[in-house]
């Protein structure tokens, strides 16, 4: 057995807890992302006693960016949990067909054009296939193994 199964059978997250994460993550990175626009892009400049209308713009900029990435991340993340348990495979097509669901779903219904879903999808799908392809990760297994807690005794420097 490889690292890559070995890692698969030790996963401790079900789907449905990978799937709030991706949509938790998509949320705050969009949160982040729509804060960065709004300070770029539509909101007016604040003036003495008049803040509360540049406010709510950059809270509704924030809140739509962020609900946006989290619905992405969500329908990614669910669809290509539910292909990896539909196909019993472990490869980049479960990733490409997430991020083609995910493109089409969420900004084709955004951009309400069926070019629009295609092409988001097709760039999602993409992307996604390609990461997984190349191998790009964030985790890596040293073979190192990590407790919370120390093994070794301790010595006390009052002694």
């Amino acid at each position: 057995m490889d690292t890559t199964e070995r890692r698969y059978f030790e996963e401790e997250d079900s789907s449905l807890t990978k799937t709030m994460k991706g949509a938790a993550t998509g949320l705050a990175a969009g949160t982040i992302w729509g804060t960065i626009v709004a300070t770029w892009l539509d909101v007016p400049r604040v003036e003495r006693n008049v803040a509360l209308p540049g406010l709510l713009r950059t809270l509704r900029m924030m809140g739509n960016h962020g609900l946006t990435f989290a619905a992405i991340g969500g329908v990614y993340i669910g669809v290509e949990q539910l292909t990896q348990n539909y196909r019993m495979k472990r490869d980049f097509v479960n990733g490409a067909v997430g991020g083609f669901v995910a493109g089409a779903a969420v900004l084709g219904f955004k951009g309400k054009s069926i070019s629009t879903a295609l092409s988001a999808g097709a760039a999602l799908a993409a992307t996604s296939a390609a990461i997984d392809v190349g191998g790009q990760t964030t985790r890596v297994d040293t073979g190192k193994e990590y407790y919370p807690y120390t093994t070794k005794k301790r010595v006390d420097a009052a002694n």
